[in-house]
């Protein structure tokens, strides 16, 4: 089946014209709404792949959200726990980047660096097994999020292994992630506007 939607005529962007933008922005916003779905749909590749942990990397996810959820942390803080490791089929050597990257602009600045940082944080517990210092966090002490981020690996990350846990299921999340990705809160779009 052929495209017959409209598209823009430049080869270069130099050569772009107000109306080839109208016609990109048009396709964006549409494509742009529809961002939890696909992040929705990418966190669901994680069930089945446990990488040696003793829950799946989807229940890992569940029982962060779940943890967050039921100890009253709001939608954004609840999508964060969630996603935080969406990285992980994408991203071996850098998953908290991705997840952080994915996050940034729907959330505050608090979340997505304690996101970005949850790596480090949650290496306290086991770097010493891997012969790596476990005090690798130590290097961001007196930042006005460390505190945050190792509660984060305190209180949801590195308690979310157990098979045994009844974590409430995806659909129930779902909801809560298509609110917070509807309305970007830090994002150089935020201000764009399509006439």
């Amino acid at each position: 089946m052929e495209d017959t939607k409209a598209r823009a005529r430049f080869t270069s962007m130099e050569e772009g014209t107000g109306e080839d933008w109208r016609i990109i922005a048009g396709e964006f916003l549409p494509f742009a709404v529809r961002t939890a779905d696909r992040v929705l749909d990418h966190l669901r590749l994680l069930a089945g792949d446990y990488g040696g942990f003793p829950v799946d990397r989807l229940e890992h996810s569940l029982q962060t959200a779940t943890r967050a959820y039921r100890d009253g942390r709001d939608e954004p803080y609840v999508t964060m726990a969630l996603l935080h490791d969406i990285g992980d089929t994408l991203g071996a050597w850098n998953h908290p980047d991705i997840a952080a990257a994915i996050l940034k602009p729907f959330v505050s600045e608090e979340l997505h660096w304690i996101c970005q940082h949850h790596g480090i944080f949650q290496g306290h517990y086991y770097f010493h097994f891997l012969g790596m210092d476990p005090d690798l966090r130590e290097r961001f002490r007196g930042h006005e999020h460390f505190e945050a981020c190792a509660e984060f690996c305190e209180k949801y990350d590195q308690a979310a292994f157990d098979p045994t846990y009844e974590s409430l299921p995806l659909e129930f999340f779902e909801p809560i992630v298509r609110r917070v990705m509807s309305r970007p809160v830090n994002s150089m779009l935020s201000a764009a506007r399509v006439d």
